[in-house]
Parts: C-alpha cells; sequence; structure tokens
C-alpha cells in the first residue's frame, strides 16, 4: 500500500513546513513538495496540520483494582486512543508478589494479544525485586519492556521499601532500564485514611483530602535521592502538585536526570470539582485532584522542561457497579478515569490555542519526548524518512465538544462533559494504514504491534 499525503502542515517537535509526505508499506519514504508519486490512497491536508501519532505512556487496560477490573479491554481502550490521535501506548504489565517478572509480563501478553487497535507495548509493575531477580529484569529487557515501576503507595498489594527501589535502580540502570516511581509516602497516607474513617469522613472528596500534596513532595524527594545513590535516572508518574515539582526542577537545577510526566486532569481540574456529594467519585484517581493554583504551576513545568511528557494515566471505571463499590467510604472507590481519547485535543486547546505552550512543544509533550524517554525514538515520535507512518491530520480549527454520548471509552461517564475545545483529529495512520477516517474506525483489533523497546532516556 502507497499512501500520498499532499500538502499538509508538517509539524514534530523541531520542525513547521509545508509539504507532502509518501507512505510506503508501513514506513514514511519521502518528504518534499509537490511529490509526482503514484499512490494507493491520496490524502489531501491543506489547511491541517500533520503531526506524528501521539504516544500515551501511562495507560491500565484490563487492570484489576479493587475487587473489580477497568473497563476499558485492550482493544475498546485503544481504539478510543486512536481516535483521540493516539497511535501507542505503553500499559502496565503487573507482577504480583511471589510471581516472576517474566510469568507476569507473559501474562499480560496473553491479555493483550490479538486485541490491540494500535501498536503497544509495556512497563512492568515490580513488587519483588532481590538481588537475584536480576536477571529475569534483564531477561525482560532483552524482551522489550524497559522500563519498571515501583510504587510507594498502596500498602499490603504494590508498595515496595525502599531497599527495593534501590535494588531495582541500579539494576535497571546498568543497563539502560528506567524506574518509574508512583511517588507518595503511602505509609502516612494510610493512617490518615484510617482517621478520616473513624472520624466519618467517608464522602469521595475526602480521598483528595487524606493524600496532601506534602505527601507526594516527600515521595518525589525521596525517589530521586535513592536514584541519585544508584546511579539510576528516575521517571516520576502522574505528578499532580506544584510542592512535588519543586523537588523534581530542584534535582534537575542539581544535574540530576530525573524526569517527570504530568496528565490533563491536573492540568485543568481541581479538588473543587469533587463537591460534596457522590459525583465526586468521577474523580477519584490516584494522586487526586489539588488546590486551582498547582494546573498554572504545572503549564509552567511543561514549558520550561520540568516536565517532559503528558500522559493520562488512563484507567477507567464506571460510575455504575464499579464506582459504587465505595458507596459508602472513599477508600473503597476503584481509583482511576477515563481520558485516553481526550489527551491531544484537550492539550492542543489548552495548551497551544491558549498560548501555555507552542506547537512544537505540544508534539514534543504529546508524542516526541515520551518516544525517546521510552526506547522509541525515531521510529516512532516523529515524521521523517524511515520513521513508522504513524501520522495524525488534525483540524487546527475545528471546534467539538466532549461528551459520554460521543466518546468510545468503554465507560458510563466522561472526565471532560461538555467542554468545549478548538483543534480535533481528523484522520488516524498507524504504520501507513487508516484507522481513523470520517469519524469511523477503519482498522480491527489484532492491528496493533507489540513494540520491543530498547535502551530508555535519550533525551
Amino acid at each position: 500500500m502507497k499512501t500520498l499525503i499532499r500538502n499538509g502542515r508538517v509539524v514534530t517537535a523541531v520542525d513547521d513546513y509545508i509539504a507532502d509526505i509518501f507512505i510506503d508499506g508501513e514506513t514514511v519514504t519521502t518528504i518534499g513538495k509537490m511529490l509526482d508519486a503514484e499512490a494507493d490512497v491520496v490524502i489531501d491536508a491543506s489547511g491541517k496540520i500533520v503531526i506524528p501519532g501521539g504516544i500515551d505512556p501511562h495507560t491500565h487496560m484490563e487492570l484489576p483494582f479493587g475487587g473489580t477490573q477497568s473497563s476499558d479491554d485492550f482493544f475498546t481502550g485503544t481504539r478510543a486512543a486512536a481516535f483521540g490521535g493516539t497511535t501507542t501506548i505503553i500499559d502496565f504489565a503487573v507482577q504480583y508478589k511471589g510471581e516472576s517478572m517474566i510469568e507476569a509480563v507473559d501474562n499480560w501478553h496473553a491479555k493483550a494479544e490479538g486485541k490491540c487497535a494500535i501498536d503497544y507495548g509495556f512497563h512492568l509493575i515490580t513488587t519483588d525485586f532481590e538481588d537475584h531477580h536480576t536477571e529475569q529484569m534483564y531477561t525482560v529487557m532483552d524482551e522489550g519492556i524497559t522500563s519498571f515501576k515501583l510504587f510507594m503507595a498502596y500498602p499490603g498489594v504494590f508498595l515496595v521499601d525502599d531497599a527495593t527501589i534501590f535494588r531495582a535502580m541500579s539494576a535497571a540502570g546498568q543497563r539502560g532500564g528506567l524506574i518509574c516511581m508512583h511517588a507518595e509516602n503511602g505509609i502516612v497516607i494510610n493512617e490518615i485514611i484510617k482517621r478520616f474513617i473513624a472520624d466519618g469522613r467517608t464522602a469521595p472528596k475526602y480521598h483528595a483530602l487524606s493524600r496532601p500534596t506534602i505527601a507526594e513532595a516527600e515521595g518525589v524527594h525521596r525517589a530521586i535521592a535513592i536514584a541519585e545513590m544508584a546511579e539510576s535516572p528516575v521517571y516520576i508518574v502522574h505528578l499532580s502538585s506544584a510542592d512535588a515539582l519543586n523537588k523534581v526542577r530542584e534535582a534537575r537545577d542539581r544535574g540530576i536526570p530525573a524526569f517527570a510526566e504530568t496528565c490533563p486532569q491536573y492540568l485543568f481540574r481541581s479538588i473543587d470539582d469533587y463537591g460534596d456529594g457522590w459525583d465526586g467519585a468521577k474523580y477519584v484517581f490516584t494522586p487526586p485532584l489539588r488546590e486551582k493554583h498547582n494546573c498554572g504551576e504545572l503549564w509552567k513545568g511543561l514549558k520550561m522542561d520540568d516536565l517532559q511528557v503528558i500522559s493520562t494515566d488512563h484507567c477507567p471505571f464506571c460510575m455504575k457497579e464499579q464506582k459504587e463499590l465505595g458507596r459508602e467510604s472513599f477508600d473503597k472507590i476503584p481509583n482511576g478515569a477515563p481520558g485516553v481519547e481526550n489527551r491531544m485535543s484537550l492539550i492542543y486547546n489548552g495548551g497551544v490555542v491558549e498560548n501555555r505552550i507552542s506547537l512544537n512543544r505540544f508534539v514534543e509533550l504529546t508524542s516526541t519526548a515520551a518516544a525517546k524517554m521510552f526506547g522509541m525514538f525515531p521510529k516512532k515520535g516523529t515524521i521523517a524518512v524511515g520513521s513508522d507512518a504513524d501520522i495524525v491530520i488534525f483540524d487546527p480549527e475545528k471546534e467539538h465538544t466532549f461528551g459520554v454520548e460521543s466518546e468510545h471509552m468503554n465507560v458510563d461517564y466522561s472526565t471532560y462533559e461538555g467542554w468545549k475545545v478548538k483543534g480535533k483529529v481528523e484522520t488516524v495512520l498507524s504504520r501507513g494504514r487508516v484507522i481513523i477516517e470520517n469519524g469511523e474506525h477503519k482498522g480491527n483489533a489484532g492491528d496493533g504491534q507489540f513494540i520491543k523497546r530498547g535502551e530508555c532516556v535519550k533525551i
């Protein structure tokens, strides 16, 4: 299949020009002006922006949590991602305590195989790591899973101690791997939760109030300190507050290889959205929403490269039957919210249209930086000769409104219900094949390929 995209404004993290793009099979082969080439498919991108497919490096499809599992499976979740202009996700496989790393990875391969509508990779959530597990880690890395997530939160489920974090960071760092940290002081948070419940403070908003920003800042500081001692880089996931951002900023100013992502919910929503009633359960995720002033600080961090990536932490649970497990107390509400479909338009509108970031920075934050951070660049994350033809044709003037009725995520609410934004995905190509066109999915379950990733952190 040969495809020619004509007259588009091609924007990457560093480029901005008008050109034609010729795709032969799955790969971009020629970029130039007024290309004279025969093609099976010709797409007129006049007046449109042509950008690399989005990369969301933080999703949770089919994740067991709190007595249920996230409502998007690997087909519905990746199809929704495609509708939103994301052509690659990195999901989180889970090593449960007592399970080998290899067994955990095999389990997640079995979940995803034959389902994904776009390309995908895995991080590995690691809950058990002694020195003798290093060989397993390296085997997993040889199979293309080069990043690992450890938790300072959720005692009794995911939390690991500082010694485990140090061992994992040391081992991963020696082979070009990267440790992703959920950085909160989960031990103290657990004590606060116990006090709130004893006092009868059980509404959804108390999920947020039981997880103060200083608990996140302490975790971020400790994660970076351990990484420095282990002589390893570290990547902080879903950073949500100015207090935590300051810890990353201080480390980076000292030349420490500390990196971090944030998510749209922390850029646009605030603790005020919880209200006093049950509807606040929509926003029960971890870390929680913060005071409004944090949003501006996070945007500043994105502009100044103290934050490198915008992911979603997409982990949806329906309000009916799933979130309702926590009707009596916030600590029983499954933690997570939908967002994989909203990210690209949301960040374009809130970032570029509202003059918070440049168009090039938009591409970097939603695609290129993740490709470099997690060992996929330049095959992914750019438009260049030899790169995978993961391409989004984006209408910068088209306005549309978010809402559960028009979205494709398998969940019964939208995190951004009724929000009107400027900028809409028009056409999506995954490795040269049109998979979204005129609001329809043209692909199939199983079209996506597992991406064997290389060494991390090449920013």
